[in-house]
């Protein structure tokens, strides 16, 4: 079977792209390169000892996609990275999410829904905002974004919802996934942003590599035990996993809907210090930060009730912080050799 995976150089989309092609899927792999690079291909060929199909194409171009799509009319499943995904920047430059992220997914629905081909959608913890209660499950409210990031994600869903209702056969899997670090065991793959990170463990390594001067936590005056932002940091491979068991789930016909939500996360929810000092810890090495004004579009605690995942697809984090961040440092070793 045919597997499309878009963003598929990017940092979930490649290890997601391993497993696939080690149980055996035919992969073809999309990206235009926007914040990664084919270096990234030679990875997955490495590891894997295969080469999927790789196609450079920017899907924000109907006419792109349509061409795509036209050349491989067989695909058994879709799984749909292909997103810009820094908070932060989104803030700083909103039209470039929505153009991007909205853009992307219509132009791929007008090709598939009319289709059997089951969708798998990259979303994120962020729908749910600032959450009341922690742990968030599925049922929890979907609140005002905090940043356009945020909401180009519940615009993604919303969208999928209603195309969903238009055609009983189409069926989709939303994946709110929290805070995906860490690398292949093989550290020959693994989170590779082009320019200044924007997420923490990247910053991390970068910083204790000497790449960056200092590592800047945002906000130490949250209402939490250190005063810092809490996360649910998932490991890539715990990740990608749900990924493959997502989509077997609806190639099975196992779904009782034809548009359901997932969490995916590890139900425990770590400090940006805790993080720090388990980094220091698991690899010996001290990191340089200090506290910094706190970062418009963030939330104070989120951390995931992974139940219904645990339940209905048979999926549960099985790495844990410690194990995530040394592979994080290996992958960091790695590039810089």
């Amino acid at each position: 079977m045919k597997i499309l995976v878009t963003g598929g150089l990017g940092y979930i989309g490649s290890h997601v792209a391993i497993l696939l092609l080690e149980q055996g899927y035919e992969v073809v792999l999309v990206d235009n390169l926007d914040n990664t690079t084919m270096s990234v291909l030679d990875g997955i060929v490495r590891i894997t000892g295969k080469t999927p199909i790789f196609e450079r194409l920017d899907l924000r171009s109907s006419e792109a996609q349509k061409q795509l799509f036209d050349k491989h009319p067989d695909f058994s499943g879709i799984i749909h990275f292909a997103a810009h995904k820094a908070v932060g920047e989104s803030v700083k430059n909103p039209l470039k999410y929505y153009e991007n992220n909205i853009n992307s997914l219509v132009y791929l629905l007008q090709n598939i829904h009319t289709q059997k081909i089951p969708l798998i959608f990259s979303s994120s913890c962020t729908v749910y905002g600032e959450a009341e209660e922690v742990p968030i499950n599925e049922a929890a409210a979907v609140k005002e974004a905090m940043s356009p990031y945020g909401n180009t994600k519940q615009i993604g869903e919303e969208i999928i919802r209603d195309v969903s209702k238009t055609n009983p056969e189409f069926n989709a899997i939303l994946l709110r996934y929290f805070n995906p670090i860490g690398a292949h065991p093989t550290a020959l793959i693994g989170e590779l942003p082009l320019g200044i990170p924007q997420n923490l463990i990247p910053f991390v390594t970068q910083t204790v590599a000497g790449k960056r001067e200092m590592l800047h936590v945002f906000g130490g005056d949250y209402p939490t035990p250190d005063g810092t932002c809490i996360r649910d940091y998932i490991h890539i491979m715990d990740l990608a996993d749900a990924h493959i068991k997502s989509l077997e789930f609806l190639m099975d016909g196992k779904n009782s809907t034809n548009c359901e939500v997932f969490n995916l996360g590890t139900g425990k929810g770590s400090s940006v210090l805790e993080v720090i000092k388990t980094f220091e810890e698991v690899n010996n090495k001290a990191v340089p930060y200090k506290i910094a004004p706190r970062r418009e579009g963030d939330v104070i605690s989120v951390y995931a009730d992974t139940t219904k995942a645990e339940k209905v697809l048979g999926w549960k984090a099985s790495f844990g912080l410690k194990e995530a961040l040394k592979s994080a440092w290996d992958w960091q070793l790695y590039i810089d050799k």
